[in-house]
C-alpha cells in the first residue's frame, strides 16, 4: 500500500536539492564534461541520454537499499516481539522525518551528521567508482550511477529509516525510488537550468512550508507508534 511515507520521500528528494547539488553537483558536472561527443546526434539529446542512464542506476541503488533494509526489518520482526519492534522503528523513523523537515526548513542541520556513517562504506566503493571514468558508453553511465548511489548522504540515510519502518522490501524499495525520483530535477538541471530551479527551492517560504509538512508527517508517524502502546 502506498502511504504518506512515499510522498514524504519524494518531497525530501525534491526539496533537498540544495544538499544534492552540494554533494553531487561537482561530480555530475565533471561527469557531464567528460561525456563523448556525438557526431550523429544532437549534443543535448546525447548528454540527456547519458544523464538519464546515470540517474537510473543511482535510483536503482536507492531502491535496492530500500528493499534490503525493509526486507531485513520484516525478517527481524519474526525474531522479536512484533508490537514493540514496530513501535521502536516507527519512533526512529518519525524522529528522522522531523529532523529532515527541520533541515529542509533550515532550522536545524543535525541530520547531515549521519553522513559520517557512510564514509566507511564509501572507502571501499570509491576505487570501483573511479574505474568507470571517463564515461564512454550508456552501460558505463548506468554502472557509474549505481556505484555513486552509495555516496554518503544524510538525506539518503534519513529516508532509509522510513524504509526500515515500512517493514517490507517492496514498500522500502518504493520509498527509496520515490526519493530518487524527487532528486532528478535538481541533478538533471545541473548545467542546464540549475539557476532557475535553485532559486525556487531556496525560496524561504517554499523551504519552510515543505519542511513543516515533513515535520507533520514525522509527528503523525510518532503518534501512530505511541498509539500502538495503548
Amino acid at each position: 500500500m502506498i502511504d504518506y511515507s512515499v510522498t514524504a520521500a519524494f518531497l525530501v528528494g525534491l526539496m533537498g536539492a540544495g544538499h544534492c547539488i552540494g554533494m553531487c553537483g561537482g561530480l555530475i558536472g565533471a561527469f557531464s564534461s567528460q561525456l563523448p561527443k556525438s557526431r550523429h546526434q544532437n549534443q543535448f539529446v546525447s548528454q540527456l541520454r547519458f544523464m538519464l542512464s546515470y540517474n537510473l542506476g543511482r535510483i536503482l541503488s536507492y531502491s535496492l537499499a530500500g528493499a534490503l533494509v525493509g526486507g531485513s526489518a520484516s525478517a527481524l520482526g519474526l525474531l522479536f516481539d512484533i508490537d514493540l519492534y514496530l513501535v521502536t522503528i516507527r519512533v526512529i523513523a518519525g524522529l528522522m522525518m522531523v529532523a529532515t523537515g527541520l533541515y529542509i526548513a533550515k532550522i536545524w542541520s543535525g541530520v547531515v551528521q549521519i553522513e559520517r556513517v557512510g564514509k566507511l562504506l564509501w572507502r571501499f566503493l570509491s576505487p570501483l567508482a573511479k574505474r568507470v571514468l571517463p564515461i564512454q558508453t550508456l552501460p558505463q553511465a548506468f554502472v557509474g550511477g549505481m556505484l555513486w548511489g552509495w555516496l554518503p548522504c544524510g538525506l539518503v540515510y534519513s529516508t532509509l529509516t522510513w524504509a526500515v519502518a515500512a517493514n517490507s522490501a517492496e514498500q522500502g524499495a518504493m520509498i527509496m525510488a520515490a526519493f530518487g525520483l524527487g532528486t532528478l530535477p535538481a541533478l538533471l538541471s545541473v548545467g542546464m537550468a540549475a539557476n532557475l530551479f535553485g532559486r525556487w527551492i531556496q525560496n524561504r517560504a517554499v523551504r519552510m512550508i515543505s519542511g513543516l509538512i515533513l515535520v507533520m508527517f514525522g509527528l503523525q508517524t510518532l503518534y501512530v507508534a505511541i498509539a500502538q502502546l495503548r
